[in-house]
């Protein structure tokens, strides 16, 4: 699979349904079949949804790792809290998001989708705004930082 891309502003229906902008929908047209996951983000409020093929090399990584360790045990237990399959209705383009997924992640009406890599954040998006800003006084000094042996 190709990467994802794009940022998308989206609304949200009382019962946490999302309709996937077309633009979004067809980067996933060759993956929709098989399904995806969505979890809890392990390092900010919003959620994760990856196509389910890309799941599975994520569960592999963590499955590799020591598990007779309590704090693998402690990790892996919050990694996998509300984590579920889910499917984007191919004709629609509509992704239902469980209730208690839809409550970790604050999600009201106005919802952003953010294409990273593999997956896409859905955030609350008053919420995904301020981290952006928050981010922006760090950006240029991470990047140096990260890619500064990079020739």
């Amino acid at each position: 699979m190709t990467h994802i891309i794009g940022q998308h502003d989206c609304k949200a229906d009382s019962k946490g349904r999302v309709l996937l902008p077309i633009s979004l929908k067809n980067q996933l047209v060759p993956v929709i079949k098989d399904g995806f996951v969505i979890k809890r983000s392990v390092f900010q409020q919003c959620l994760e949804l990856y196509p389910k093929a890309q799941f599975d090399v994520l569960m592999q990584k963590v499955m590799k790792k020591s598990k007779i360790n309590r704090k693998y045990d402690a990790f892996v237990r919050n990694f996998v809290a509300g984590m579920k399959e889910v499917s984007i209705d191919a004709d629609s383009g509509r992704l239902q998001i469980p209730k208690n997924l839809v409550d970790f992640a604050a999600i009201e009406k106005e919802v952003v989708l953010n294409a990273v890599f593999d997956k896409i954040e859905i955030w609350n998006k008053d919420m995904y705004e301020k981290v952006l800003a928050e981010g922006e006084k760090d950006y240029a000094d991470l990047a140096e930082e990260i890619f500064d042996d990079d020739e």
